[in-house]
């Protein structure tokens, strides 16, 4: 792409490096959600997993549509009918909180998953024809850089602006003269209207930006994803297939256990307060980032499915001390293993998705899809936690990497180059 062309979509640049950020953010909320719901709802563990099944259920059945309206009428529309339904969802949260149901939220929370399906589904093929071919890799790169900004972000508006210090136990809020005990579940649920009402009008704003700027056409492929004999055809690649799962299962894996983090620190730290437990899910997302860079210069020694396997057998260990051994030791343990998940979702994407040819868009739609994992596992993590307690719930991540384990001992040294890997 010509520099004169490369200045004319600078504008879209900017806002698509934007997108990577907003559904960061979008995605770790849930992570306080879920805490802040519980106290509020007087959820057990299983109803909170609610949030991530609705949130997931979203992006499960809107990525292959929403990357068919894509390809049909270009990254400009979907990329508006993107950020119109994340807006939505947010400014849902208001009557939501009004009413007071905890089901509204969860409708609104799939409103923004659907939104956050037509955003991915864009932005990162578009980050690769906004300018040099020769350096797509490297400005997807930069533009995935905004994604754990986002995700930190998320945590940070999270615990100063939802989560609060008032915390009473059961005998307390039995003592409580009923006005006042219904005064105090109501502030807790009205704390996210604010917060989401800012957030549904930013994201609002950048749709009305999105609606002005140009943006490029795009190209046609071969790769035609609206017929079925391409779907078929996917469903004949044992790797192919063999990567959905393991990505079923490490999504499952890393959603479950950001989702319990505070829940398990509570647990396991006698008299931590919500905020102060959120500061662990806070320096899990840091250590995430550092091990995606880190990841990334490894695998400048070290082959992918290698070092995936490698990164696995840790995930496996630090999962399996949080669950059988608890405490402050198990708690450092699981804040630990975020660093070795960092760059498992982008190595089984990139690994699954090596020799599918034309058939790139349809496997990559199949392995999108498998993040339903997200709200599966997650479940099966709340139905454990109630029946025997948080720290067993963490098992079932750690039996989640013996499965990434499998896949990346069965995956061949395809020789990837690194920036391929990390595009994802």
């Amino acid at each position: 792409m010509p520099a004169t062309t490369n200045r004319q979509y600078l504008p879209a640049m900017i806002l698509t490096v934007s997108l990577f950020f907003l559904w960061g953010m979008a995605n770790n909320l849930n992570d306080i959600l879920i805490a802040h719901f519980k106290k509020a709802f007087i959820l057990s563990d299983f109803q909170t997993s609610f949030v991530q099944q609705a949130f997931y259920l979203g992006y499960f059945l809107l990525a292959v549509p929403a990357a068919l309206i894509g390809r049909a009428r270009g990254y400009k529309t979907a990329i508006v009918i993107g950020l119109l339904l994340y807006a939505a969802g947010a400014l849902l949260f208001y009557p939501a909180a009004h009413f007071g149901q905890y089901y509204y939220f969860l409708a609104a929370l799939f409103v923004i998953a659907c939104g956050l399906a037509f955003l991915e589904t864009s932005a990162n093929p578009l980050m690769t024809e906004l300018g040099d071919p020769r350096s797509a890799a490297r400005r997807l790169n930069w533009a995935q850089a905004a994604n754990p900004v986002g995700t930190i972000a998320g945590v940070l508006i999270g615990k100063y602006l939802i989560l609060s210090d008032v915390a009473y136990d059961e005998a307390t809020l039995a003592a409580m003269a009923p006005a006042r005990r219904t005064a105090f579940y109501r502030s807790e649920i009205v704390a996210v209207q604010t917060p989401y009402l800012i957030i549904g009008l930013v994201v609002l704003a950048f749709a009305v930006a999105a609606m002005v700027i140009r943006f490029p056409d795009r190209h046609a492929d071969d790769d035609d994803i609206g017929t079925a004999p391409r779907f078929i055809e996917v469903f004949r690649r044992p790797h192919l297939l063999l990567a959905a799962v393991a990505q079923f299962f490490y999504v499952g894996a890393q959603v479950g256990i950001w989702s319990y983090t505070i829940r398990y620190a509570q647990t396991n730290v006698p008299g931590l307060n919500e905020r102060a437990a959120a500061d662990y899910l806070f320096v899990s997302l840091v250590l995430f980032g550092i091990g995606r860079f880190a990841g990334t210069a490894m695998m400048g020694m070290i082959s992918p499915p290698r070092l995936l396997a490698g990164f696995a057998v840790v995930s496996l260990m630090l999962a399996t001390i949080a669950g059988l051994i608890g405490g402050t030791t198990g708690l450092y343990a699981l804040v630990a293993a975020s660093f070795f998940m960092s760059i498992q979702f982008p190595t089984i994407f990139a690994l699954g998705m090596d020799g599918l040819g034309s058939l790139r868009r349809a496997g990559a739609s199949l392995i999108i899809m498998a993040i339903i994992g997200g709200a599966v596992l997650t479940g099966g993590m709340g139905v454990l936690s109630d029946l025997r307690g948080i720290n067993a719930a963490i098992l079932l991540p750690a039996l989640s990497f013996v499965v990434v384990l499998i896949f990346a001992l069965r995956s061949r040294d395809a020789g990837l180059p690194i920036d391929q890997i990390t595009a994802h």
